[in-house]
């Protein structure tokens, strides 16, 4: 199978649980936050989730990307790593379930699998409990050279910039990537991921990228502009193409001299959960240039699927729901 768009990042295993406000408060979690956990920490939660009934899904923003450009038709692989254990058998499984995507995932390490366990109180809110785990050993010989060197583009976030391992595996793909011509898409991510690596997210961005995707904060942040029509305007004047995503307001996009453009939120359906709607961003760009379609074009299939993911609960689309975006992708 020809693959299309290879990308690296973080496995996480999303696993959903359903608890009482007295569980959080046993926990210690305030409710509708996000937070990084330890191993010893992650340990505690797995012991308490264990007798509760769960749901399982491949989460991380990178697979999120991949996920979604194959329920629309385009041939992924994903790599990153997982753990020689059940969270990474689970993973594998689930992965499987998705058309179109090929595990391009390593085994091994002396970490558990990563994880994000999702905890939703009767209210639907979600406190969510990331812990990192295996991929934070992913190196450079972990890269599926072969894979890379026959895909068209190749796509990661600043998630993997936090261990120098991983820092070293990115830099091997960017250099095979320059060596045979293949397309970078680099999705800053995360606003605190720019405060902490700004000046390489700089360096990558000059040399490397050729598209470049950030909401507003974290451009405001990478180039002390808040303004993200000029924060868009400065990624195309360093020869790349930029989409800012300024939430409500829509997106903006440009590349070099060409003018800017406004896309607006399209397909409003209202928002109730907007776990992922960056990565789907990502993927609705990326599947329109794929299928050779103009930036505005990129643009409007971007907004269009964000739009789609931010109305249901979740960070993925179902196979019925993926089928039937599709058809409506072609008004675009």
């Amino acid at each position: 199978m020809k693959i299309v768009v290879y990308g690296i990042g973080n496995p996480l295993i999303d696993i959903i649980v359903r608890v009482e406000e007295k569980d959080l408060l046993a926990l210690k979690k305030s409710k509708g936050t996000m937070s990084l956990v330890s191993e010893e920490e992650r340990e505690i939660l797995v012991k308490f989730i264990s007798s509760k009934e769960k749901t399982f899904s491949c989460g991380g923003s990178c697979p999120n990307t991949m996920i979604t450009l194959s329920a629309m038709g385009v041939k992924t692989a994903l790599g990153g790593k997982i753990g020689e254990d059940e969270f990474g058998s689970i993973y594998e499984t689930q992965l499987k379930k998705h058309p179109n995507i090929t595990s391009a995932l390593a085994h091994g390490g002396s970490l558990p699998t990563g994880s994000s366990i999702i905890l939703i109180t009767p209210d639907s809110e979600r406190t969510m409990n990331t812990f990192l785990g295996a991929n934070r050993e992913f190196s450079e010989k972990d890269v599926n050279e072969k894979i890379l060197n026959d895909s068209s583009f190749f796509c990661f976030t600043g998630y993997m910039w936090d261990t120098e391992n991983q820092k070293a595996a990115i830099e091997k793909s960017l250099h095979i990537c320059k060596k045979k011509k293949i397309k970078v898409s680099f999705d800053v991510a995360d606003p605190f991921a720019v405060q902490r690596y700004k000046n390489d997210f700089l360096r990558i961005i000059e040399k490397n990228a050729d598209y470049v995707f950030a909401n507003n904060e974290e451009a405001s942040f990478l180039f002390d502009e808040p303004d993200p029509e000029k924060a868009v305007t400065i990624i195309s004047e360093m020869g790349k193409t930029g989409a800012v995503k300024c939430g409500k307001q829509g997106s903006v996009i440009k590349e070099s001299k060409n003018s800017l453009i406004k896309i607006p939120i399209l397909g409003d359906k209202g928002c109730v959960d907007t776990t992922g709607a960056g990565d789907t961003y990502s993927a609705g760009f990326l599947y329109a240039l794929c299928k050779g379609k103009n930036l505005e074009t990129a643009g409007k299939s971007a907004s269009f699927l964000a739009s789609a993911i931010v109305s249901k609960i979740g960070a993925q689309f179902t196979e019925e729901e993926s089928t039937a975006l599709k058809k409506e992708l072609q008004n675009y």
